[in-house]
């Protein structure tokens, strides 16, 4: 077992942080959901699905 980690320790590493990055990336998203951002982070004035996209409050 540790021979095969010591041969695959670099993979298991991009593995980990590719992981993480995910993890952050899905949680912002969430985040972001819940609290009724945008999610493309634009303006939507020349969006074909604003409509959609955003309710209008009135």
């Amino acid at each position: 077992m540790i021979n095969w980690l010591a041969a695959n320790w670099i993979n298991i590493l991009v593995i980990a942080l590719v992981a993480v990055a995910v993890f952050f990336a899905a949680r912002s998203l969430i985040k972001d959901k819940k609290a009724g951002k945008s999610s493309c982070g634009c303006n939507c004035s020349h969006c074909a699905m604003a409509g959609k996209c955003h309710s209008q409050h009135k």
